[in-house]
């Protein structure tokens, strides 16, 4: 699956959520959160409040197309991206709960494959054209994981448990700290767009990306009796969740 444009992207993040919520996959946990951000992302466009509506376009296409690359080398071959390994894997243990899910495809999508869509939508000196653009997402971000958030706390109930023993409130678990990735991506980015080797930069973020990935799976302290707690309490049906949050948008 491979997308052209925008609404390619947005049709093939529908699809799959359509095949998981028939299916009963947890895959289409993230792919709802995604599908409704590209959504929003199509707004601002059409609503020109990028600089450049269609290298906007095309940088979200980019983007998209990292997202099915790793989706397709998980699904034929259990390969692909560190990062996403991790992510894919998660999906198969029952004993993850969904805000977990939510994280760690945030993870792997922003803190790798943003910087890589940027520079491969800007190369060169033609990266710092791209900043105001790229930035203006945090609050496109911001809008769908307060909603999403609403939406979680109906389907988890026990996520403020988060709050109180994460040390950190459950929305920004969920948020991830994303302007703060999202700032690293760009700075990221910046290197990948005239880097004589950005290969070796990709492994880089890609390996130090899979160990967020391991921690966000695997919490110590605290944290995991807390997990533990929400899980005893969460929806368990996976089409009701994923149908949650596909619809956490008005």
């Amino acid at each position: 699956m491979l997308a052209d444009n925008i609404d390619d992207v947005i049709d093939g993040l529908a699809e799959i959520v359509r095949d998981a919520t028939r299916a009963g996959d947890r895959i289409g946990y993230f792919a709802a959160l995604y599908r409704q951000v590209t959504v929003e992302v199509r707004a601002a466009i059409h609503a020109g409040r990028f600089d450049d509506g269609p290298r906007m376009d095309r940088f979200d296409t980019h983007f998209g197309n990292r997202y099915f690359a790793a989706r397709e080398a998980w699904r034929t071959a259990r390969n692909g991206p560190r990062c996403w390994r991790e992510a894919f894997a998660s999906l198969e243990d029952p004993n993850t709960i969904i805000v977990q899910h939510l994280v760690q495809g945030v993870n792997a999508h922003i803190n790798l494959d943003l910087a890589v869509a940027a520079a491969q939508t800007a190369p060169g000196p033609a990266i710092h054209a791209l900043r105001n653009d790229f930035l203006l997402i945090n609050d496109i971000l911001a809008d769908v994981v307060t909603a999403v958030q609403d939406s979680l706390n109906e389907i988890s109930p026990y996520l403020w448990l988060l709050d109180r023993f994460g040390g950190r409130t459950d929305e920004q678990v969920l948020d991830f700290s994303i302007r703060r990735s999202r700032q690293e991506a760009w700075n990221n980015a910046v290197v990948l767009a005239d880097h004589p080797a950005p290969e070796d930069v990709i492994d880089l973020l890609d390996v130090r990306t899979a160990v967020l990935a391991r921690l966000i799976a695997r919490p110590g302290g605290l944290v995991r009796p807390a997990i533990e707690l929400i899980r005893s309490a969460e929806e368990t049906d996976v089409p009701t969740v994923i149908a949650h949050l596909d619809n956490a948008m008005p």
